[in-house]
C-alpha cells in the first residue's frame, strides 16, 4: 500500500504521461506545410505530488519534399530552413528519436501511453501526426485524439490565453526575444502546465486514490 506521501505520475492522469510539445512550421496546414522545428519537454512528479519540468529536447527539421513554406511564417519565427548551421535532420530521424524518448519515459514512469500537452494543442498535434503519417511511423506513442491544451487551462486559471501573458500571470519568466523557438516555448508551456496542475492540487482539487 502506498503511503500518503508517495505519488506517481501514472496515478495523476489516468495512466497517461504528459509530454509538452511545441512546433515551428512553414504555415498553418499540417498536411502541406513544412514542419521545421519540434521542442519536447518531459515532466516528473516528486513524492509530494508536485509536477516539475524534467528535460527538454529540440529537433531542427529539414522541410519534406514538396513542402509549402510561407514567407510570412519564416518572418514570424525567424527560421531560415536552409541555413547550413541548423544541423537539421529529416522528419523520420527527428520523430524516430523523439518517439523513442517518449516510449522510454512511458516505461520508466509505468504509464500506458503519452498525452500531448500544447499551447493550442490541436495545432501541434496536427503537425506531429501528419509528419508521422508521411514517414510511415505506425507506433505513435501519443493518444490519437486527446490532448491537454494550456491555452484553455490558462484561460480558466488566469484569464489569459496568450502564452506570454499567461506566464506573466503565473510568475513565470518569459523572454519575447527567445519566443518562437520550439524548445523555449515547449519549456515555458511545460512550466505553465506544471504550475496550473500544482495550484489545482494545492487547492484541494485532486487527491490520488490509494490501493
Amino acid at each position: 500500500m502506498k503511503s500518503i506521501t508517495e505519488h506517481e505520475i501514472n496515478d495523476r492522469f489516468r495512466g497517461f504521461l504528459p509530454v509538452i510539445i511545441d512546433v515551428e512550421t512553414g504555415g498553418f496546414v499540417a498536411g502541406t506545410d513544412a514542419l521545421l522545428e519540434v521542442g519536447a519537454t518531459t515532466v516528473r512528479m516528486d513524492e509530494d505530488g508536485q509536477l516539475a519540468v524534467h528535460r527538454t529536447y529540440n529537433y531542427h527539421i529539414q522541410p519534406f519534399e514538396g513542402a509549402n513554406i510561407e514567407q510570412a511564417a519564416l518572418d514570424f519565427t525567424g527560421i531560415d530552413p536552409y541555413h547550413p548551421f541548423r544541423e537539421a535532420v529529416t522528419e523520420e530521424e527527428a520523430l524516430g528519436e523523439l518517439f523513442n524518448v517518449v516510449r522510454k519515459e512511458i516505461r520508466d514512469r509505468q504509464c500506458t501511453r503519452a498525452i500531448l500537452v500544447g499551447h493550442n494543442a490541436h495545432f501541434d498535434a496536427g503537425f506531429i501526426t501528419a509528419a508521422a503519417e508521411r514517414c510511415g511511423i505506425k507506433r505513435n506513442p501519443f493518444h490519437p485524439f486527446s490532448f491537454f491544451d494550456t491555452a484553455t487551462l490558462a484561460g480558466l486559471a488566469f484569464g489569459q490565453t496568450v502564452l506570454a501573458k499567461a506566464c506573466a500571470e503565473a510568475g513565470i519568466a518569459f523572454d519575447n526575444n527567445e519566443a518562437h523557438s520550439a524548445a523555449y516555448d515547449a519549456e515555458r508551456t511545460a512550466e505553465l502546465f506544471c504550475d496550473i496542475v500544482n495550484r489545482w492540487k494545492e487547492s484541494g482539487g485532486w487527491l490520488p486514490e490509494f490501493s
